[in-house]
């Protein structure tokens, strides 16, 4: 094979810095813009916030620096970036941006990063003890012995998070060959470590967590004897929810069984869940739309719009002709400011344009509700738009927009379409409502089949398959007919 060279012309997308930060800051949460921004503050002394308004520099210290960046050769490697330069129609979509960032960039060590998530999450989770925790209190104030108090401990230390008693015959088996200690102490520990708050800690199974809850309750609560004798003959009937078999099993008279579901169903079949940490949700809107003189109006959330502005008094110290490290310092700090600014006003156009175009779309819903969506996708927006639906994945990812009707995700407004009776579409998430609502309306007695309930669809003019129905159901968590009977 002969080797030989060639000189080829072609076309090819090039990702500028400016673009790069431009596309990461658009697909980041609010949140995540936050700490974003901070860490920018904080590594460049150019850049600082604005309390009054979003003004960049005055004129003058801008003509200044205009000219110095002109005439620094050595720093030829840092582009100027207008604010015309935005994100193009054609980009990769499956893109890892964090791996394209150069030096020149804000940039952040990984280090910091974990530390920065770390301390998000910690700042997130809410607890005021565990469940060992408020159980060892306990049984430090229990009049326990020396020997009971050993065995107090073993048996707490093998509680789960959900407050269920693990491995129950291997404690026994272990404290007895290590410590001789008897069967009647170890079961007497146990009943009272079970006594202790909350009710049903300790158990050993599901009908036992539920006994114990019962046992603490007053002797006068009404139910309160028939729900024992329901939980003593199994839960099986309950799952069922059929009433005539549980009388059958317990003897117990119809309105004694309805009073003994009833308290059953009050009771916390998880009883260390409330000692478990959890991260709270925060959720503040993107965008907020409101209508007035019958128009609806989109804006950026406030908040989420950070006025930052370039230091005037540091950007005076740039001088024309000095090429010092620190002047490049300077010129590089300057130059990063100006990105970071015209990528956050990218982003804010960008998810501005799209919310506009998901209201007007979708302005049935705005007026009516769910069951007046119609079907959106992402290349729809793109197309009205002209940008790539990258772009628009990329707007609404872990965005949200507040409504009259509430707060949603921009994501949820996009939903695939159904043909219709008459030829048109109709959108999945307005016949998942419909489907909801049918539910909520029918008789406990005699559930709609998923069989059923495309019957009642194809009236309304929606032709969707059984399979379908059943799938948008089991969507919304809605169990299937024979589990939503009511066995009178």
């Amino acid at each position: 094979m002969k080797q030989s060279l060639s000189l080829r012309q072609g076309m090819g997308l090039t990702m500028t810095p400016a673009l790069q930060q431009a596309i990461r800051l658009l697909q980041l949460s609010s949140l995540d813009l936050q700490m974003e921004i901070q860490q920018v503050l904080d590594s460049n002394l150019m850049l600082e916030q604005d309390a009054e308004g979003p003004e960049l520099e005055t004129p003058e210290v801008a003509a200044a620096a205009e000219a110095a960046a002109i005439a620094d050769d050595t720093a030829g490697m840092l582009k100027e970036v207008t604010a015309e330069e935005t994100i193009p129609e054609d980009m990769p979509v499956d893109a890892d941006w964090g791996d394209v960032f150069e030096d020149h960039l804000p940039a952040s060590t990984s280090s910091g990063d974990d530390d920065g998530l770390q301390d998000y999450l910690q700042a997130n989770l809410h607890t005021s003890t565990s469940l060992l925790e408020h159980l060892m209190m306990q049984a430090r104030a229990a009049p326990f012995d020396e020997e009971e108090a050993v065995v107090a401990a073993h048996v707490i230390d093998a509680i789960n998070d959900d407050g269920y008693l693990e491995d129950w015959p291997g404690i026994c088996e272990r404290l007895a060959e290590a410590h001789g200690i008897s069967q009647a102490c170890l079961e007497a520990v146990l009943a009272k470590v079970q006594e202790f708050d909350p009710p049903g800690v300790g158990a050993r199974d599901l009908p036992e967590c539920l006994t114990l809850q019962l046992r603490q309750m007053p002797r006068s609560r009404a139910g309160r004897w028939a729900a024992m004798e329901i939980v003593e003959t199994g839960l099986l009937n309950v799952a069922r929810k059929d009433e005539t078999a549980i009388m059958r099993a317990t003897g117990l008279t119809a309105e004694d069984v309805r009073l003994g579901l009833e308290l059953i169903r009050s009771l916390q079949p998880h009883p260390g869940r409330p000692f478990q940490a959890h991260e709270s949700d925060y959720l503040m809107p993107d965008v907020i739309v409101t209508k007035k003189n019958g128009r609806w109006r989109v804006a950026l959330n406030p908040e989420h719009m950070p006025k930052l502005r370039i230091n005037g008094r540091y950007q005076g110290f740039i001088k024309r002709a000095d090429q010092s490290k620190d002047q490049l310092q300077l010129k590089q700090h300057l130059q990063e400011a100006r990105y970071f600014i015209n990528s956050l006003e990218s982003r804010n156009e960008t998810i501005l344009r799209v919310s506009q175009c998901i209201v007007e779309e979708q302005r049935a819903f705005l007026e009516y509700g769910e069951e007046a969506m119609r079907p959106l996708v992402l290349r729809d927006v793109a197309q009205t738009l002209g940008i790539h639906e990258s772009t628009v994945s990329r707007a609404t990812a872990n965005k949200y927009m507040l409504t009259p009707r509430g707060l949603y995700e921009l994501k949820y407004f996009f939903s695939s379409h159904v043909s219709t009776t008459q030829g048109g579409v109709a959108s999945a998430t307005a016949i998942q409502a419909m489907i909801k609502r049918m539910v909520g309306g029918e008789d406990p007695a005699r559930p709609l089949s998923d069989s059923t309930l495309a019957e009642l669809l194809l009236k309304e003019g929606i032709q969707v398959a059984r399979r379908t129905v059943a799938k948008y159901r089991e969507a919304l968590n809605i169990p299937p007919s024979h589990e939503r009977k009511a066995v009178a």
